[in-house]
């Protein structure tokens, strides 16, 4: 198991440094650039793509799996094939499709943001493209949320999920590292919640992701010398919500309670929040909520005197804080539950007292 994670976050994290450098560098010459202005708050240009080498880093990996699986369940598995892959080759070529209209709904909206990193799409095109990717990976692959639902409801219900997490990271995607770092925090999370879960095919989705994150975060900390752009930001945003739907947090054969299912909502809880904050305080404002400014709190949390690093420490702690506590939620009975959920809000009415500013 240990080996299994090792590769699992080791290979896309090399994968993710050496993407990110080959792709700034492109971007660079070919003047795929953010350049500053408006409510941007970084000095000079700055290389986009680092969506594009976030993508690179997550799709490689499971594609050469798959493609070795593949081969080996055909021919059979040479004396060279580390014992692993043999243990779960049969289990990766039985997910195959699963995970291919997962990587094709992930490569639509990839396509959708790198576009719109080039040129501004507007918010009606990016929505319907995630609304589109959305019903097709929940009809396609019948995954739904609270299946006690009646089928309608509960379809619902996951398409709007996925929409909710993917444009949360679009909107996380404000700052230096912010939203590369967060998503990185969370896929650990639910990778680890998987695995106590007795899964395997969510936990190496997750840990791949957290991989290629890791791998792009050193170039994108502040000050950030590539940016992630809509093309990374959706993707990774559209993954998790697929993780946390693949994901199996009530089992009562398992001993899973009931509570687990609110596991997502508490690892996710400050980009739920800041996905909330910023909404609330542009429909204040009469401004449309799909209008970039500084309103996010993490912008709020600078303007307190915090330095752009420090914030984005802050909100990784914060992060870190709701995510690792949710781990018990699935095998916690009422009182315990309670005071995770009392954890969480307390973590969030911080973050909005130390960000609170009079504008």
């Amino acid at each position: 198991m240990v080996t299994m994670i090792v590769l699992a976050v080791g290979g896309p994290f090399v994968l993710g440094v050496l993407a990110t450098m080959l792709v700034r560098s492109r971007a660079l010459r070919r003047g795929f650039v953010d350049r500053p202005g408006g409510h941007k708050q970084h000095g000079e240009p700055v290389a986009l793509g680092g969506g594009i080498a976030v993508f690179a880093a997550v799709v490689l990996p499971l594609l050469a799996a798959v493609l070795v699986a593949v081969v080996f369940a055909r021919n059979g598995s040479p004396a060279w094939v580390p014992e692993l892959m043999c243990r779960y080759r049969d289990g990766i070529t039985e997910k195959l499709p699963v995970l291919l209209s997962i990587l094709g709904g992930g490569l639509v909206l990839h396509v959708v943001g790198l576009v719109d990193d080039f040129r501004p799409l507007g918010p009606a095109v990016k929505f319907s493209a995630q609304f589109a990717v959305a019903f097709a990976v929940v009809l396609g692959l019948d995954l739904r949320l609270l299946t006690v639902l009646p089928t309608v409801a509960s379809v619902g219900l996951t398409v709007l999920w996925i929409v909710l997490i993917t444009n949360a990271f679009n909107f996380l995607d404000n700052m230096d590292g912010l939203a590369a770092g967060v998503a990185a925090i969370a896929a650990v999370i639910f990778a680890a919640a998987a695995l106590l879960a007795g899964q395997l095919f969510v936990p190496l989705l997750a840990l791949i992701l957290a991989g290629a994150l890791l791998g792009f975060l050193p170039f994108n900390f502040a000050p950030a010398r590539i940016f992630m752009g809509d093309a990374g930001s959706m993707v990774v945003g559209y993954l998790l919500a697929v993780l946390t739907i693949l994901t199996t947090f009530y089992d009562p054969d398992r001993g899973l309670q009931p509570f687990g299912v609110l596991v997502p909502v508490v690892v996710l809880a400050v980009p739920l929040y800041d996905v909330a904050s910023v909404c609330w305080h542009r429909l204040r404002a009469g401004d449309s909520v799909f209008r970039g400014d500084r309103r996010h709190f993490s912008h709020r949390l600078t303007r307190r005197g915090m330095s752009v690093p420090t914030a984005v420490l802050t909100i990784y702690l914060a992060t870190a804080t709701t995510a690792m506590s949710a781990l018990i939620l699935p095998r916690s009975d009422w009182p315990m539950a309670c005071v995770v959920f009392a954890q969480c809000i307390c973590v969030v009415l911080i973050i909005a007292i130390l960000e609170h500013v009079r504008d």
